[in-house]
């Protein structure tokens, strides 16, 4: 992407990312990684780079998969909270398996984003439930730790470890 190595690319993406999932706009979001990489970035070239962005996390793992179905149809409320820019949220809602999810909640949306105390506060109000009520799982061990500070029991996340939920899950009653 851009004429630039994958390493160069990536220095630049993930600096700038925090901003674009708090609602920054593509074209910004764009012209941000390309500014260090030297590259003038059009509303077109910002397009097509959404459109392939977007594309690279729609990807979703067939073992969670399998969990998002076995809570649903136990009944379990679930809410899908992502750091994800508008963009990502307006083709997410589109796709099967959100229909499991009562609630998506993108950061892009609310202008903050995990782990912002904001973020688990509108979270926990939506579900209509008490912090330590609400289990969140996430990859991302800072979010994990925000959400513990917020009174939620939240868990580090990986595919492999959902059958080992799901078997917690049941024993919770789920």
């Amino acid at each position: 992407m851009y004429g630039v190595s994958v390493a160069d690319f990536e220095q630049a993406y993930w600096p700038a990312r925090d901003a674009y999932d708090r609602g920054q706009s593509d074209v910004d979001y764009w012209r941000a990684v390309g500014e260090p990489l030297g590259v003038d970035v059009s509303a077109s070239m910002a397009e097509s780079l959404t459109a392939a962005d977007v594309a690279g996390w729609l990807h979703t793992d067939p073992s969670t998969l399998s969990l998002l179905e076995s809570l649903d149809s136990a009944g379990v409320p679930m809410a899908l909270l992502s750091n994800a820019p508008v963009s990502f949220a307006r083709v997410a809602e589109e796709q099967e398996w959100t229909k499991h999810f009562r609630h998506l909640v993108f950061s892009g949306d609310l202008g903050c984003a995990k782990p912002d105390r904001r973020i688990w506060d509108h979270l926990v109000s939506l579900l209509d439930a008490a912090p330590g009520d609400v289990v969140f799982l996430d990859d991302r061990q800072t979010n994990v730790d925000g959400a513990l500070a917020a009174g939620i029991d939240a868990r580090l996340w990986a595919p492999h470890v959902g059958p080992e939920l799901g078997a917690e899950f049941r024993q919770l009653g789920a």
